[in-house]
């Protein structure tokens, strides 16, 4: 049972503050024109650049901090701006900034035998809630596909990266001043202490719609445990690649060290390889050596633990997120056990394989139920960017509105419109 311990009272002041403004924001957003959000939009990326060294001095402030605490290079790697990150911030603003605009969209319409007219409309969702830990980007990704979509968003970002997050939210306020639209439209919750998550997760007294975890495994826990609102799930990235005994070695080497070594702390990264064994017979493992050779601990079961480098196994490094330079490799006997293993273990994020034949990849993709499935392609692209979304808050691994990448149009709801001429029922 999960203990509930009141909130200090200057806690609870700043919170309700925050919901207020929050409330207030929602009519004006949701009217906003596409070309009023357009303004705040780029205003933003606009600001961003400009404050730069501003936004780098504050991280670097951070990543001191975090280096101090003695935290995972994982961590550090998801904490760290640069300046190449900084502009790729900007430009997913932009990006999001020059998406159709949802709200308003007729998604469908129809029209009854006795003449009523019916459309389905999108509409903002409401106020959104992001909880996340250490990456400070999500303040930028959140703040502008919220208001994208019309909706007013409380960030909840890490202590880690509080200094941060501050610097770019202050570029946001900047964009929504000067396009007019409500401050509090986009709002970071200024204090660290955890009670202001636990607030949050009780809905602010109706102020939340819906939440949104982007972190770890405890703070997704504990967001599930005691949401009072909705959850867009973000579990475990558990993401494996599957060697068919029909793939393309060449391939299978780039697409394997791409997906675990290109970033190995995201969610997207690789933690799992399965090799099958009519591949091995014939082509060996060269994509292991290739990882030994980048410097990745490659934990191998049964025969790939002859592999020059790699280290044995243990049943615990199967279903584990690593989010390190570190991946659990094994033979599988076909297609078959490969499924299974991947149903076994996996977490439902992004899974791939890599083949030639187009039977065994619409199989994988047929019976794997997984929110992003990939054939001949890095794992790494589970990312709201890639797929032409701008940005995105996180990948929702669950089942109900929303799944996979959490763009704008995830980020909606809908209405019904119904146009009569004087109809009555019978």
């Amino acid at each position: 049972m999960t203990l509930h311990h009141p909130a200090p009272a200057s806690v609870e002041a700043t919170m309700a503050a925050i919901a207020e403004g929050a409330r207030a924001a929602r009519l004006p957003l949701a009217l906003a024109s596409t070309d009023r959000k357009h303004a705040a939009l780029i205003a933003m990326a606009d600001a961003i650049m400009a404050r730069m060294d501003a936004i780098l001095n504050e991280n670097a402030a951070d990543v001191a901090l975090a280096e101090a605490n003695g935290v995972s290079g994982s961590f550090l790697d998801r904490l760290q701006l640069d300046r190449k990150r900084v502009t790729a911030m900007a430009g997913g603003i932009r990006a999001i900034a020059d998406l159709k605009d949802p709200v308003g969209e007729v998604i469908a319409a129809w029209e009854r035998p006795n003449g009523l007219k019916i459309e389905r409309v999108r509409t903002p969702l409401g106020v959104i809630g992001v909880i996340y830990e250490s990456r400070p980007n999500v303040t930028a990704d959140a703040g502008a596909l919220c208001l994208k979509a019309g909706n007013p968003v409380i960030l909840r970002g890490g202590s880690d990266s509080i200094h941060s997050s501050r610097a770019i939210h202050a570029c946001m306020v900047q964009g929504l001043k000067s396009a007019g639209l409500p401050e509090s439209a986009i709002q970071l919750v200024p204090v660290t202490d955890r009670a202001a998550v636990g607030l949050m997760l009780a809905g602010l007294d109706g102020a939340i719609d819906v939440i949104v975890p982007r972190g770890g495994k405890s703070l997704v826990a504990r967001v599930q445990d005691e949401a009072r609102v909705p959850v867009f799930a973000h579990l475990e990235g558990i993401c494996h690649v599957y060697v068919h005994q029909h793939a393309d070695p060449e391939m299978a080497r780039r697409v394997v060290m791409n997906a675990k070594m290109r970033r190995t702390g995201v969610c997207g990264a690789a933690e799992c390889l399965l090799i099958d064994w009519r591949f091995y017979v014939k082509h060996g493992a060269p994509m292991i050596g290739d990882l030994v050779e980048a410097g990745c601990e490659v934990r191998a079961e049964g025969e790939l633990s002859k592999v020059a480098g790699t280290v044995g196994a243990i049943s615990e490094d199967f279903g584990h997120e690593f989010l390190a330079p570190v991946i659990a490799a094994k033979l599988v006997d076909g297609i078959d056990e490969a499924i299974s293993h991947i149903r076994r273990f996996g977490s439902g994020h992004t899974e791939a394989i890599i083949t030639a034949d187009a039977d065994a990849a619409a199989r994988f993709m047929n019976e794997i139920d997984a929110a992003i499935l990939l054939h001949n392609a890095s794992t790494q692209f589970a990312d709201g960017g890639e797929f032409g979304m701008g940005a995105e808050i996180g990948i929702a691994t669950g089942r109900m509105h929303a799944r996979g990448p959490v763009g704008v149009e995830q980020l909606t709801s809908f209405k019904y419109r119904v146009h009569g001429s004087g109809q009555i029922r019978p």
